[in-house]
This record gives structure tokens, C-alpha cells and sequence, in this order.
């Protein structure tokens, strides 16, 4: 833009200043620009002869008055750009919101340019910092018939009235202003009107769109004929909405993308949609009033559809609305969850496969792990797998595995971090397959992998089981190179080889002590006890002094039995 001192006699008021109403009421501006001269430019643009005021038709006026007397020197205008229009409307229409309030017929067609310029509803509301519903608002005015909109700017028609009349059909709107102009007639008003516009049940004739003489219904007309009514209102939608299911179906047939028949007395507000061809998948809205008159609006997409589109054509995927809402699918899952739950209270069987799943595959409720047997040393490590029935395990694991076609997979997690799982629903379809015997298999190898290390329970089974510690272990160098405390190591000493050289060798070296107990052992000196086994691998589990932590031998039989009860 530049700033330019422009003689008054080469300013005209632009079309597209927004201002038609009020811009004449300037008598405060005249005393201002008498004491002060101009002191907001006026916006103006070139022409071919002289330029037009895009913003400030009120100063332009206040200064017309004034070079009546002489009064008045060139003008400080800022001259913008030629071309733009719509950048024009913007302009003038943010100068006027500023200042004294625009008429909202002003506001109405001002809005309505920038829309035919491409603007949005929420472009415009962003733009001059109102709300998108005030824009709504005022571009429901272009729904008024004219003598109507006339009417109201002049202040003879109540806003209320006005907000039901948009939603009036051009017929029902034509029909009501008849009734104004006649002075002898009865004009519904507030809610009458709204009960005139909506809720009536005299259907004109002229709203049929199926061949009203084949119909065969009956007619009523008033004295003069000028208007006939169907006489059964719900035989007249009967044949009405096949008519109106007959035309969206013809419409899909011609290639349409979608056709939508909206609700009865549903209001199709064309500020809400964006104009789209077919060929970019436009749709046809079917609109239907309470009196029956309808109305095909074609080649429209929603606000919202129009910008996933924009998208789409911008390159970004296409998201579609899915069929279900979220409430809807919730309803569903519940109510198909509470039918398939009790069925299984009557399937044990199926219940055993279900749980085996769960274990392997694991949901969002089940999450089981395997103990992950976490030695504090190597060399405890090494010891472990030389016991018989923690070989005995893996090969069963393995078989398992097999039998379950999942040998690249663990059954369970033995992890802290990521673990990928197998499907669920394959799991289970796998193990469907399977006899009892072979399902109750594996659900002993997971629920033993899944048993914690050092557990109350583990004391419980082997007790119940009457497990043999002994048959799967051996004692070997690293219990012994565990084996720390001396009072310990000096019983067992006495165990194996009896009282006398326990006594005698009390001062000795742990070392020296335990070299007496592999003697023994190995057959090098006579045990006096034969298949002799430390109390740490007893039945129960006992220790050597009050310091073991082991509850006392025969009070932890009688815990157990009860516990395996």
C-alpha cells in the first residue's frame, strides 16, 4: 500500500464497502475533521478515473460536507492494490465491525460475497474474531424472501420470527407475506408461526411427488380452488416416501456417490455443506418438510467430509467414518460377552483350552510368566542343569512345543522387556483339536514353568506330590562351595559320621569339615547313615540352627497338611 493525498472530487464509494446502512449519520465525525483534519486514512483502490473508498465511507461523507464550504483539503488515502476482491470485502468489513455497529442485512451480504469468493464460514469467523454460529446466523438471512428482509431492516419484523422464517420454505415464506400485507388477516408470530411453518398436517397437493390422480387418494380444496389438500395424511406419506425412495435410488443408478434422505422437518442449512461435483464424489441430500414439500440437493459434501477430501487430494490417506460408533460397539461386546460367558459355565472342557490359551498367548486381563530361575551365580547355573528333573522338564517343554506346532515360539514370557505373543484365537483353535489328556498336558507344563521360585507353595506340592528331592539331585561342588556356616556344617558332620567326630574335629576348618562329609559321601571313610541327605533337601525343608529361618520340623508337617487340605 501506499499513502496518497487524493482530491475529493476523484473518491467514490466502492460496491464492495460493506457499510449501506448508517454510513450517512457522520455529524461527529464533520466537528473532528473541522478541528483535526483526517486522521485515519481512508482505504481506497484505483480505478480508470479516480479511485473508490473501500473503507471509510462515513469520513468520505463528513468530508463532503465540509468542501460544501471549502472546508476540506485533498484527503490521506492508502491505496491498495488493483484486483483481490475478496481481500477488498475483508478489509471493509473488519474497518466497519470495528467502528459503529453494521447493520446485520450489511453484515449479511458482506458475508455472503465471501463466501461466493470462496471463503469459509470458518475463515470468515478466524478472520474478523466472531464466533462460525454468529456467521451461520447472518448467512441464514439469504434464506428470507426479499420483502421480508426489507421489512426487518426497517425494524417491522421481530428477530425471532425472522430465525423461524429461515427455516421456512420460499413457498411457506411467500404464503406469510401475503398474510402481512392483507390487513384482515390473522399472521401466526412466535410460536404460532413456527406451528403454521412445522406442524401442520394439511398437506398440499402440490407436494406430492407420485401421480396424485392414479393415486386414488381423496382431495379437499377450499371454496375458491386455488389450494387442494390431501384429506388421509398417513396414506399421502405412505405413497410420498416410496416416491422419495424411488428418486435416491434413480440417483445412485446415474452415478451418484451417495444419497442421503434426511429426517422429516430435518433443515438442510447450505452453509454447513460445501458445494462438490459428482465426479469428486458429491453427494444428494434429500430434504422433506412436515407438510411434505421435498427438496433434492445435489452435488454437496459436509464441512467435514469436504476437508477430509481436501486431504485426500493433498495426499493424505483417507479416513473413513466407521459403521459403528464407539457407544455402539460397546453395547454389543457386552451383551455378546454375557451370552458366550454363561455357555461357558456349562463347557468345562472348552474352559480348559480357554485357560491354556490365555496362559500362552495371553489378552489384556491375562499376563503369566514363566519363572525365569535367575541364578545368583554361573557355577549355580551349571548345577541346574545337571538335575535330572530340570532335563526331564526342558524335554517335555520341547515335546510340547511340538505337539502344539509352535517350536520358534516360547510358550511363556521369561523376559522383563517386549514379548511377542502368538494369536489368541489360533492358540485356541489348535488346542480345540486336542483330546483332554493332551490339553490337561499342557496346561501341567505351564502351570509348573509358571510356578515362583522359593514359593511357600513349592513346600505345599512337594509335600502333597511326596517328592524324592533326591532322585533329581545330587549333591555336588557348588553346594559345597555354598555351604558357609560352621555350626551347620558341624551337625552335618555329626549326621554322617557321628557324634565323636563332630566333637572332635569342632575346631576345625569349615574346609576341613566338609572334606569329612565327602569322605563319607564317596566312600572313602564309613557313613554312619546310609543314603544320608541334608535337611535343606528334607521334606519338609529343615535347617541345622534357629538361625535357618525354617519352621520347626514337626510343627511344619502338621502346616502343610493342613495347607494341602
Amino acid at each position: 500500500m501506499t499513502l496518497q493525498h487524493i482530491n475529493i472530487e476523484d473518491l467514490t464509494v466502492s460496491p464492495l464497502n460493506v457499510r449501506k446502512y448508517g454510513a450517512k449519520d457522520c455529524a461527529d465525525l464533520v466537528a473532528s475533521i473541522r478541528s483535526l483534519g483526517v486522521l485515519q486514512p481512508l482505504l481506497v483502490r484505483p480505478l480508470e478515473k479516480g479511485f473508490e473508498v473501500i473503507a471509510g465511507q462515513r469520513r468520505l461523507n463528513a468530508c463532503r460536507i465540509l468542501a460544501e464550504n471549502g472546508e476540506i483539503a485533498p484527503i490521506p488515502c492508502l491505496v491498495m492494490a488493483e484486483g483481490d476482491d475478496a481481500t477488498a470485502i475483508e478489509a471493509s468489513l473488519a474497518e466497519n465491525i470495528e467502528r459503529l455497529p453494521m447493520d446485520e442485512v450489511d453484515q449479511y451480504k458482506a458475508f455472503a460475497k465471501l463466501v461466493k469468493e470462496g471463503r469459509t464460514s470458518e475463515d470468515i469467523a478466524v478472520t474478523f474474531g466472531i464466533t462460525e454460529r454468529m456467521v451461520s446466523q447472518r448467512l441464514a438471512l439469504g434464506r428470507l424472501h426479499a420483502p421480508i428482509l426489507t421489512a426487518y431492516r426497517k425494524g417491522d419484523l421481530h428477530a425471532r420470527d425472522i430465525r423461524n422464517l429461515t427455516m421456512a420454505t420460499p413457498k411457506q415464506q411467500k404464503a406469510w407475506w401475503e398474510l402481512v400485507k392483507d390487513k384482515d388477516s390473522y399472521v401466526p408470530t412466535g410460536q404460532r408461526l413456527k406451528d403454521w411453518l412445522f406442524g401442520g398436517e394439511h398437506i398440499p397437493v402440490s407436494h406430492a411427488l407420485f401421480d396424485v390422480e392414479q393415486s386414488g387418494l381423496a382431495i379437499v380444496a377450499d371454496l375458491f380452488g386455488d389450494e387442494a389438500y390431501f384429506a388421509d395424511s398417513e396414506a399421502f406419506w405412505s405413497l410420498q416416501n416410496a416416491a422419495i425412495a424411488e428418486r435416491a435410488e434413480a440417483y445412485r443408478a446415474g452415478g451418484w456417490g451417495d444419497v442421503i434422505v434426511m429426517d422429516v422437518g430435518a433443515f438442510f442449512a447450505t452453509w454447513d455443506y460445501r458445494s462438490t461435483p459428482k465426479s469428486k464424489g458429491g453427494k444428494v441430500f434429500i430434504t422433506c418438510t412436515t407438510q411434505g414439500e421435498v427438496a433434492f440437493h445435489e452435488g454437496y459434501l459436509t464441512s467435514a467430509e469436504a476437508k477430509r477430501l481436501e486431504k485426500a487430494e493433498a495426499g493424505a490417506p483417507p479416513v473413513e467414518k466407521p459403521e459403528l460408533t464407539k457407544a455402539m460397539q460397546n453395547y454389543l461386546n457386552l451383551h455378546r460377552h454375557a451370552a458366550v460367558r454363561r455357555d461357558l459355565l456349562d463347557a468345562p472342557n472348552m474352559t480348559l483350552r480357554l485357560i491354556a490359551a490365555h496362559m500362552i498367548a495371553g489378552s489384556s486381563l491375562w499376563a503369566v510368566k514363566a519363572d525365569p530361575q535367575k541364578a545368583a551365580k554361573p557355577e549355580i547355573a551349571e548345577s541346574l542343569e545337571t538335575n535330572t528333573a530340570q532335563q526331564a522338564f526342558e524335554t517335555e517343554r520341547q515335546a510340547i512345543k511340538t505337539l502344539l506346532d509352535m517350536d520358534d515360539v516360547a510358550l511363556l514370557d521369561k523376559s522383563d522387556g517386549y514379548y511377542p505373543r502368538p494369536s489368541l484365537a489360533e492358540v485356541f483353535t489348535k488346542l480345540a483339536e486336542l483330546a483332554d489328556g493332551e490339553v490337561l498336558r499342557v496346561l501341567a507344563l505351564l502351570m509348573a514353568d509358571s510356578l515362583a521360585v522359593g514359593c511357600e507353595l513349592v513346600e505345599v506340592l512337594a509335600q502333597t506330590l511326596n517328592t524324592d528331592i533326591t532322585a533329581a539331585w545330587t549333591m555336588d561342588d557348588t553346594f559345597f562351595d555354598l555351604l558357609r556356616d560352621k555350626q551347620a556344617i558341624n551337625s552335618m558332620v555329626e549326621e554322617i559320621a557321628g557324634e565323636n567326630a563332630a566333637k572332635e574335629h569342632i575346631t576345625a576348618t569349615a574346609k576341613v569339615q566338609k572334606s569329612i562329609i565327602k569322605a563319607c559321601l564317596g566312600g572313602t571313610r564309613t557313613p554312619q547313615v546310609k543314603n544320608w541327605t541334608p535337611r535343606y533337601m528334607a521334606m519338609p525343608q529343615q535347617g541345622y540352627t534357629t538361625r535357618s529361618g525354617f519352621a520347626d520340623p514337626v510343627q511344619g508337617i502338621e502346616d502343610i497338611a493342613i495347607a494341602a487340605e
